[in-house]
This record gives C-alpha cells, structure tokens and sequence, in this order.
C-alpha cells in the first residue's frame, strides 16, 4: 500500500470544475458545491445491489443474535457512530444491536486523531473488546478505501467468522478487498481537493441510512411507513406514539391512546391488538411467533 501515492485515488484528485472556487461570488460557490452533490445520489445508486446483499445477510446473523458493528476513522467514524447511536431512539432496539467504533475511542468523535487511523492493531484491540462473533457484521468505513485502521478490523472480522461489508469512495481499494461485500458509489473529486467530509461523506450517510434503516425494516421495526418501536421517552413522543396507533388503525387518537395506556406504550403490540382484535397476552404470542413482524402475525389470522 503506497501511502504517498494519493495521486491515483478519486477522492484525491482535483476537481476541474472547482479550480476558480476562491474566487468566484457566494452564489456561484454554492451553485458549484449544489451541483456537485447531485452526482452523489446517483453513484449510490449504482451500488444498490450489494446493499441490498449487505442488508439481507446483516439481518440474517441479526436473527442469531448477532450486532451491526461500523469501524471507521475520521468523519467515516464518526458517520457510523451517529447511525449506530440514532438507532434505539428510533427503532427501540439496545444500545448492543448497532454500535459505531472510531479509531482513537470516543475523544475522537469531537477532537480529531488523525495518527490513531494508521494502526491495525488499535482496531483489533477495539474489536476483541466487544467480544466480536461469528454472528456479528462488521462494516469498515474509509472514503479513501485504504485506511490501516479499518483494513486491520476487517482482517480480524473475517479470522472470527463475521460478515464483513465495506463502503468506500474508490475502486478496488484495499479496504473492499478486505471485504465479503464491496459497496462503492464512486462520488468523483471533491469541491475542495481531498475533503472527503463533502460529497464521500454524504455518500456514506446516504449507504448507512439504508443499511440501519433496510435492517430495522426487515427486523419488522416498521408497518408500513411508520415506526412502531418508537419509545415514549418524552412529551412529544408520546403524542407521537397516539398518532402513529391511530392512523396505522384508523382509530381515534383517544381510543388510540386506551390501548397504549394497556400496553404500558408499547406502540406495535397496540397496533396488532387492534388490527387482530386479540387480548393483550395473545397477541405478545402471536408477535414473538412472527418475530415481531406485524404483517406476517397478521397473515396469520387469516
């Protein structure tokens, strides 16, 4: 791996439409970083298959009690710890199920560390700490595609046995190699040479709303459209939970908020009481039989 070959990789390169960008007006600058975030979308949409690959294999060991773990250094780490740490606030799931790991340990999250990316044995270090398993992913985050740091956790991963999936910038890195699955969207130079915080780092964020967001779905986390995990852990999310019950059932927000109060708020046993028309107890059978998929306990009934 030539660390001093940066040349060679797209997310070093100069971009030619931005060479006058200090010297333009505001509008213009913004006009030119506008246009260059269209093309993000669309090279993730190019890797749609092998994240959906990433997501039905990630549910799979999920189902054998394994965890969603994402490894990265820099903005990459700190991309995966903020889907990791938006998951059980949304989706109700434990703080254990998807959890982000950043080279340096948590200080890094808010004061960067730069030299800790460039060590394979930290990452292993960090990995054996959450007593990684076969059953776990393991998802190794680098924009450039050959951070040590994250080629290291990889290595180890695929020694224990667990999914390994990478989402980088460039083509046939180092990191993807290291890889069960690859998932590249190619975002092409960025506004400002080498700031891989700008278009990589919305690309990442647009891989990793999928990968949490496709899981929990495929966990049975959503009907329809709607959260139905979601903890009432304040005022607003209360009212949330009344809406979400009603217009998953088309029942009144009052009526809605009777069976919450019996369910001690516990939003997707309401909903499939009252879709089903079973007691509280039968209905909990029911949703663990399904593993907790409302539309599979409904096909049930049927």
């Amino acid at each position: 791996m030539d660390k001093l070959n940066l040349g060679k990789l797209t997310t070093e390169s100069r971009n030619q439409d931005t060479l006058d960008i200090d010297k333009i007006s505001t509008i213009e600058m913004v006009k030119k970083i506008n246009n260059e975030d269209k093309k993000v979308a669309l090279a993730v949409e190019k890797e749609l298959p092998q994240i959906a690959k990433a997501i039905d294999e990630i549910v799979e060991r999920i189902h054998k009690g394994g965890r969603l773990i994402y490894i990265g250094a820099g903005t990459s780490g700190r991309l995966g710890i903020l889907d990791a740490s938006e998951c059980p606030p949304t989706y109700g799931v434990s703080e254990e199920l998807v959890q982000g790991i950043i080279a340096g340990g948590q200080e890094a999250i808010l004061r960067a560390k730069e030299g800790a990316e460039d060590s394979k044995e930290l990452a292993i270090i960090d990995l054996k700490e959450k007593s990684l398993n076969e059953n776990d992913t393991v998802v190794g985050l680098a924009a450039s595609g050959r951070t040590p740091y994250v080629i290291g956790g990889l290595e180890y991963a695929n020694e224990i046995g667990s999914l390994t999936v990478s989402v980088t910038c460039n083509k046939d890195s180092d990191v993807s190699k290291e890889a069960s699955i690859s998932i590249a969207p190619v975002v092409g130079a960025e506004v400002i040479t080498g700031s891989t915080r700008l278009k990589s780092g919305t690309a990442q964020k647009l891989v990793l709303n999928m990968l949490s967001t496709g899981t929990m779905i495929k966990l049975g986390k959503v009907y329809g459209n709607l959260m139905i995990d979601v903890k009432s852990t304040n005022e607003k999310l209360v009212e949330r939970a009344k809406k979400i019950v009603s217009e998953a059932t088309g029942v009144s927000i009052s009526e809605a908020s009777l069976v919450l109060d019996d369910t001690e708020f516990d939003v997707k046993l309401a909903i499939f009481m009252i879709l089903s028309n079973l007691k509280k107890e039968e209905a909990k059978v029911k949703l663990q039989e399904s593993r907790g998929y409302i539309a599979n306990a409904l096909k049930s009934e049927i």
